[in-house]
């Protein structure tokens, strides 16, 4: 403060700037607090905390507009739609599977510049993985999630969807009627199995991905890869 500055002046003003200082970094403070809380929230991947439905409630939220893919019928129908035709899988093969890495490359680079028009590519679509409740989560009021791919024959080969986005942490959370059931079942050590439905649509790239199957030597294998935008949970029957 200036040495020529009156007393009572300078007892005036130092409260005040001192005030002002301590406003500015309180502000400062609670701003980037605020700020790194959307990160945090992010990183707990809510997307995979959701309801556990009846099959009946699972059909009611379905969008009229979103293709469910279980079943043979469905997914040749859809892969006609996009991509026209099966690959030859004997031909890229060969006789022995010598040099069929090369052959593959090039069928995928094809097809996807074959698709890149295709309406069907942006559509929304909905698949089915198996699931099964596992272990009781107390502070989110619901079960563990374990699940695993389908594996589904078809005339294009075997198809196994691969999402992309998947939420880390899964857990269905029961209604409050059947809550107190479930618990004691999973403690029991019995098998709750439930349907494990992804909703989402084909990346713009690399849509389908044609391979082999590791175990079985020249079965062809289908791979649409979707990027999740939903997950529900439908309770077996």
């Amino acid at each position: 403060m200036h040495k020529g500055m009156p007393k009572a002046l300078r007892q005036t003003l130092f409260p005040i700037l001192i005030g002002s200082f301590f406003r500015h970094a309180t502000a400062l403070v609670l701003f980037t607090f605020f700020i790194a809380i959307p990160a945090l929230s992010a990183a707990e991947d809510p997307g995979g905390v959701r309801p556990l439905l009846t099959h009946n409630q699972f059909q009611s939220i379905l969008s009229e507009d979103t293709q469910v893919l279980d079943d043979a019928t469905a997914l040749e129908w859809f892969l006609d739609a996009i991509d026209g035709a099966p690959p030859n899988w004997k031909a890229i093969y060969g006789d022995d599977g010598a040099g069929h890495d090369e052959r593959l490359f090039t069928l995928n680079r094809e097809r996807d510049r074959l698709r890149e028009e295709r309406h069907a590519r942006t559509s929304q679509v909905t698949f089915l993985w198996a699931g099964e409740l596992s272990g009781y989560d107390a502070e989110r009021g619901g079960f563990h999630v374990a699940i695993g791919p389908k594996l589904i024959p078809t005339q294009w080969g075997v198809v196994r969807f691969k999402p992309e986005d998947l939420p880390s942490n899964l857990v269905a959370i029961p209604p409050p009627m059947l809550n107190a059931s479930l618990q004691k079942r999973v403690r029991q050590g019995k098998r709750i199995e439930v349907e494990v439905a992804i909703t989402g649509r084909l990346l713009p790239d690399e849509s389908i991905i044609y391979d082999f199957a590791h175990d079985e030597p020249g079965q062809g294998m289908v791979m649409p890869v979707v990027r999740v935008e939903r997950m529900d949970y439908v309770l077996k029957q």
